[in-house]
């Protein structure tokens, strides 16, 4: 072994040790005759000291340079008085070195590890080898690795059976594009890569296998945004013989285990629960970020009696006229910072415009439009609103889908401007109960809001035949801080409903048939009630490490181009590997 001890494991107990130490030159500093070297690995740094009385070792340190992989061997001793580093483990010590050997010479590096400014992200993807030297992307991938195995560990405490499915299996498209790869073997036919072990995790179930667990790689080929990535890990979960509170219950225990034991938070159980139609009505999203209030309120009943026009068209169109109350932040925003919230509503969430109302320090509603509205009216938009002096009502009038997009963008954006919650705040929550179904109005059909293999709640079995539109599934996703970290539904367990479903999705039963014909004469066989869920395993590293953007989280990722900056990926293949495919690849002409 070419060292004794990690460059973070040395402490006072040590001194007086003769230790070897391997690592990456973190700093380097000539004192005029001494040269201090700050050694690192991913378990620490340690100090290194290569002082006059070992003239040799000295002169040969005076070439060392940032990232240079060095091995030393030396004393242990205190830090000279006054010199202890009270922000490091190893700051008591230093090692004095008695020996150095070059392990190999880095070339000028484009940024080192230890800068203080981050560089840009395309350069930092593009040698990614140094970026996951800095310390945060260490703490990042260990954090990673402790909540896979804490994951692991409870799902096995629970006599859950980890099971690997599949990577090559067949395109079943409904969603998101498969990812492709050509059969060598069989011209002319294509595996697809999975986009969830959905369908075999299901198939285990029928065979009896009761609780099933994996941690699953999963490929979906469709437009990136910060938070996405064509490849993608997940926890996949089934049970059999189970309802929805039974899963809940059990995603439930693993997220109060995780809050301990890695961000020491004590989580209450069960967590809260509401239906997908109260966090749409109240909060305008089907993730409601719930570690601030500013909730939605309905006023259009009173916009129908106003004498503002855009107010009094929505609400007597069928429209909804709907705010949130900024308690206290009228004196955050002027003018011109109201103008900017107006152009982001707009730009980004396809809305007319935004209304807005600040009141005074009389208590009094004040904005440009207030003209528009007698003194009565105001006051009544003033108690629904829960106005009070300093308060900033902002107002969106559109159809429901607008007023939703609209409220929920500005409720975050403002939220994070006034800072309304604690860095490292956590809040965990269920939404249930969504639709079974949502209108593609671009291919005029009706597409699985979840999966096609969602069952129906009981009571809405009927609606199948006579309003697919005002089904409810049980369906369930857990989230956190405001966004889904992972969802999950009741199967459908028999045949016939089964049928039923991609029936109302479009399918007719022999395109159904040539899809899905394994699962639909497996669910002939004896298949048990059963359900599951899947875990974000990426974004719970993104949420718990308290992160913004989930390439941080994942050791070698792709851009938004679902490009891979290191390796060039993906790349050109010569004509005789596509020959053997029975392939041909054509390139869309310019223009």
């Amino acid at each position: 072994m070419l060292r004794s001890h990690t460059c973070g494991q040395l402490r006072a107990s040590n001194q007086d040790e003769t230790v070897t130490l391997c690592g990456w030159v973190d700093s380097y500093r000539d004192h005029g005759g001494t040269i201090f070297v700050d050694l690192r690995d991913r378990y620490g740094k340690s100090q290194v000291v290569f002082g006059p009385e070992t003239k040799e070792i000295l002169e040969q340190a005076k070439s060392l340079r940032n990232e240079d992989v060095i091995k030393v061997e030396g004393l242990v001793a205190p830090r000279p008085e006054g010199t202890v580093n009270p922000k490091l483990d190893t700051g008591e010590i230093e090692v004095r070195a008695a020996s150095l050997e070059l392990l190999n010479k880095c070339k000028q590096p484009p940024f080192v590890p230890s800068q203080q400014e981050l560089p840009g992200e395309d350069l930092r993807l593009r040698h990614r080898y140094l970026d996951l030297r800095r310390p945060a992307m260490q703490e990042t991938l260990m954090l990673r690795s402790r909540i896979i195995k804490a994951m692991r560990d409870y799902f096995e405490e629970h006599n859950f059976i980890d099971v690997e499915t599949p990577v090559l299996g067949r395109s079943t498209p409904e969603g998101a594009r498969d990812y492709l790869v050509p059969s060598r073997v069989h011209p002319g036919s294509f595996f697809a890569l999975p986009q969830s072990p959905q369908l075999y995790k299901q198939i285990l179930m029928i065979a009896g296998y009761d609780r099933y667990v994996q941690v699953a790689r999963c490929f979906r080929d469709e437009d990136l945004r910060a938070d996405r990535q064509p490849e993608f890990t997940q926890l996949d979960v089934e049970m059999s013989f189970i309802d929805i509170d039974d899963i809940i219950g059990m995603i439930d225990g693993l997220v109060a285990r995780l809050a301990k034991d890695l961000l020491n938070i004590d989580v209450a159980l069960p967590l809260p629960r509401m239906t997908y139609d109260e966090a749409m009505e109240r909060y305008g999203h089907d993730a409601p970020d719930l570690r601030y209030g500013m909730e939605l309120i309905d006023c259009t009943d009173l916009a129908a009696e106003a004498e503002f026009r855009v107010f009094k068209a929505v609400a007597e169109s069928g429209g909804r006229v709907r705010g949130i109350n900024a308690k206290g932040a009228a004196p955050n925003y002027s003018r011109k910072d109201i103008d900017g919230l107006t152009d982001y509503v707009i730009q980004d969430f396809g809305a007319k415009g935004m209304a807005w109302f600040k009141v005074d320090d009389e208590g009094k509603l004040a904005s440009p439009i207030a003209k528009n509205f007698s003194d009565d009216l105001l006051a009544k938009i003033k108690v629904r609103m829960g106005g009070e002096p300093g308060d900033f009502l902002l107002f969106s009038a559109d159809d429901y889908e607008v007023t939703c997009r609209t409220l929920n963008g500005l409720r975050r954006r403002l939220a994070k401007e006034l800072k309304l919650y604690e860095p490292g705040q956590m809040h965990f929550s269920w939404v249930t109960e969504f639709p079974m179904f949502e209108f593609d109005d671009e291919e005029q059909r009706w597409v699985a809001m979840h999966h096609p293999f969602t069952a129906p709640r009981p009571q809405d079995v009927g609606l199948l035949d006579t309003e697919p539109r005002n089904a409810r599934a049980i369906a369930y996703d857990l989230v956190i801080n405001g966004s889904e970290a992972g969802g999950g539904t009741i199967r459908i367990h028999d045949s016939a409903t089964q049928q039923k479903v991609f029936g109302l999705l479009g399918m007719d039963e022999e395109s159904a048939r040539e899809r899905f014909g394994f699962l639909l004469d497996a669910l002939q066989y004896g298949a048990p009630p059963h359900g599951g869920i899947a875990l974000g395993i990426d974004r719970f590293v993104m949420l718990f490490g308290g992160l913004d953007n989930i390439r941080d989280c994942i050791a070698f990722p792709k851009t938004q181009k679902a490009a891979d900056m290191m390796t060039g990926a993906p790349g050109a293949v010569d004509n005789k590997q596509l020959q053997e495919l029975y392939i041909k690849s054509i390139k869309p002409q310019d223009g």
